[in-house]
């Protein structure tokens, strides 16, 4: 009796909701990869640490998929040389750099600084944190001056920021 009246509450059925919706969401951006080999040691490896979406989200030349993998394995990323081959393959096949737009480093996220920058998690919750106190960002030098940020990864990349 107690488990009926549970299923009938309106935050049982929110529950089941928010559960389907997030299993949803892993799903669905498995079912946009396209089909192709590589696709399975993709989704594997990359979806060990965090959600898939923030992976097939970058958009690089086989160079910066290849950084970016070495990157992963660098903080543990679990996965055979052939499994991370087969994903450098595809990433790079499917995912390829194209027409970027510029990124305004007065609105950009903390994943876009990791991304498009290749800067660690840390550096970019730095800049994060150093616009919300002190506001947005001028030029390339007041972002260099971020503390505990490298600034030859910002001068290296400096071109494809705006602010």
């Amino acid at each position: 009796m107690h488990l009926a009246f549970r299923l009938n509450t309106k935050a049982w059925r929110f529950e089941r909701i928010a559960v389907l919706f997030l299993l949803g969401g892993i799903s669905c951006a498995w079912a946009q990869m396209p089909p192709g080999p590589g696709r399975e040691e993709t989704q594997r490896v990359c979806s060990g640490c965090h959600e898939l979406e923030r992976s097939i989200s970058l958009r690089q030349d086989r160079d910066g998929w290849k950084a970016t993998i070495n990157k992963m394995v660098s903080l543990g990323a679990a996965g055979t040389e052939q499994e991370f081959s087969a994903a450098l393959d595809y990433l790079s096949q499917h995912y390829p750099a194209g027409a970027i737009p510029r990124l305004n480093v007065n609105t950009a996220r903390a994943i876009d600084f990791e991304s498009r920058l290749t800067l660690k998690r840390s550096e970019s919750a730095a800049i994060i944190k150093y616009r919300a106190e002190h506001g947005n960002f001028k030029s390339i030098d007041e972002l260099k001056k971020v503390p505990g940020i490298d600034a030859a990864k910002i001068e290296a990349k400096k071109d494809m920021l705006i602010f």
